[in-house]
């Protein structure tokens, strides 16, 4: 699992974490991130774009004056519950499409899923890293959402049990379960990438 983990982007991975001096810069610092966890849960490209920049708006207008300590868990609990919104709105969408019909385009054939392109450097590393990052996606995907938002929250983007809880909206106690949960399907899931 560490090296499907790896292959997801090394720039994302190893970014610092230190604590930004200003707002830009702490937006700047997560924007990618952010972005590839609303991917993974939204499986949309623009909704992903458009739940990172809901939950940027939200900490400018409303947080900019807390210690730039606090940034990290209210934006992830903004941008958490911005995907939430917009999950269930798509729930909604879904059921009304069905009733009405669609999901075509004018001919009849089904409209495409974008996946956004792969910036690798050789052939062959950008095929692993397309097949890992799927298949790593794929199993993040069939998790409980809880236990999404905890491993992504936790191992993805860095933050401490503390600040995970805080920004999902529960215990410590929870956030600990839920990892420990995600973690055990995921090494089962990527068995092969060992």
């Amino acid at each position: 699992m560490n090296s499907a983990i790896g292959t997801l982007d090394a720039d994302l991975l190893n970014e610092v974490r230190e604590t930004p001096a200003t707002l830009d810069a702490f937006l700047a610092q997560v924007e990618r991130r952010a972005f590839r966890m609303a991917e993974l849960q939204l499986r949309h490209r623009e909704d992903a774009m458009d739940a990172v920049q809901d939950a940027m708006l939200r900490l400018v207008r409303h947080y900019r004056d807390k210690p730039a300590t606090e940034w990290a868990p209210l934006f992830w609990g903004i941008l958490r519950r911005r995907v939430v919104d917009l999950q269930r709105r798509r729930k909604v969408r879904s059921i009304v499409v069905g009733w009405l019909g669609g999901g075509h385009d004018g001919d009849g054939d089904e409209l495409p899923v974008w996946e956004p392109a792969d910036p690798g450097q050789d052939p062959l590393g950008r095929l692993h890293d397309v097949q890992s990052y799927a298949d790593l996606a794929a199993a993040v995907r069939q998790l409980p959402q809880r236990q999404r938002e905890a491993f992504i929250l936790r191992m993805l983007e860095g933050l401490d049990v503390a600040e995970t809880a805080r920004a999902m909206g529960c215990s410590e106690g929870s956030v600990k379960t839920h990892l420990s949960r995600a973690m055990h399907h995921l090494r089962d899931q990527l068995e092969d990438w060992r």
